[in-house]
């Protein structure tokens, strides 16, 4: 089986996308609560962004992993719904401000192959959450071309972006996500030499108020304790 400690490539310095347009939406009633699940970078929000990170939610539906930034456990900065989700197919969540850092991965965690070890990473990344309840879950084909699509986008949009990584290469002792089942190596191609991509019709407003059940507080990005993976 893929180890998820390992998902990780660089984007190469040719090849970036003049544009790569990303149909997204705000998911309903979460900006409020995002700002305050999030901090002011330490970094430019432009040129200090350099890394992605790939996350699994472990719950099963967008609205639970939103009941995160809601109660401020933590936040991402998208979500890629389920394929028993309205929106699956259709677009992706945004949940947190691009310029904010959100609270995806532990501040202490690190890594020698993501910028030379800085710690802090959330000042200097951006986190994609796919709903996934990591429980022999498979994703589905479009999660995978959806959560592509979106790092063309943010290589197409920060000049200086170059790794793309799991959760889990960063927090290996506490973090499997976003899993096995995860296809990386057809990720990893789609993002160097995409497919051509549709997302779907914009979702109607009858589909923004549609309420997923949610799972309570589950999310990767919480330590063992509830607590959110990083604050400050």
């Amino acid at each position: 089986m893929p180890n998820p400690k390992t998902y990780h490539f660089d984007l190469p310095d040719v090849g970036q996308p003049d544009s790569a347009p990303l149909d997204e939406q705000w998911y309903p009633n979460v900006k409020d609560a995002a700002f305050d699940a999030s901090s002011s970078r330490i970094f430019d929000s432009i040129t200090g962004i350099r890394a992605v990170v790939i996350h699994a939610t472990a719950g099963s539906s967008s609205a639970g992993a939103v009941s995160v930034i809601h109660a401020k456990k933590a936040s991402f900065h998208w979500l890629v719904p389920d394929e028993d989700e309205a929106a699956h197919g259709k677009t992706v969540w945004a949940t947190c401000f691009e310029a904010r850092a959100a609270w995806h991965v532990r501040n202490d965690c690190s890594h020698p192959k993501i910028w030379n070890g800085h710690n802090r990473i959330n000042h200097f990344s951006l986190g994609i959450e796919a709903v996934n309840s990591q429980l022999n879950d498979e994703f589905s084909p479009w999660q995978i071309e959806a959560t592509a699509q979106i790092v063309r986008y943010c290589w197409a949009k920060y000049p200086n972006l170059r790794h793309v990584c799991s959760h889990a290469m960063l927090d290996p002792t506490r973090r499997t996500d976003p899993g096995s089942h995860f296809d990386w190596d057809r990720f990893k191609a789609l993002v160097l030499t995409p497919a051509p991509f549709a997302a779907g019709a914009v979702l109607t407003a009858e589909l923004a108020s549609h309420s997923e059940s949610a799972s309570p507080l589950l999310s990767c990005c919480m330590d063992d304790s509830g607590q959110p993976a990083g604050v400050a």
